[in-house]
């Protein structure tokens, strides 16, 4: 298995067309995995989670981490901390 046949599926970007150029592939990779770490920080920020962690999984794994996320249930406050207050 060939590099690109990888990134193809790894990213799913294969089983939409077969036949992309590698450098058209890889081009569409980065986009599409920067709007899934964009995607993920989102969900990280609204369900509780690291949203740091959650942007570069985003980004290395797309839609794969932001399937887990998705799927992940919410987390819920701890009591002793305090609010951030800003100024």
């Amino acid at each position: 298995m060939s590099w690109d046949i990888f990134l193809g599926y790894f990213t799913g970007l294969r089983l939409l067309s077969a036949h992309l150029d590698p450098g058209t592939l890889v081009r569409t990779a980065l986009v599409v995995h920067t709007c899934d770490s964009v995607m993920c920080r989102l969900f990280a920020h609204n369900s509780g989670r690291r949203k740091n962690l959650w942007t570069v999984l985003g980004f290395v794994f797309g839609i794969w981490a932001m399937a887990v996320l998705m799927v992940l249930p919410r987390r819920e406050k701890a009591e002793g901390r305090k609010p951030k207050v800003e100024s």
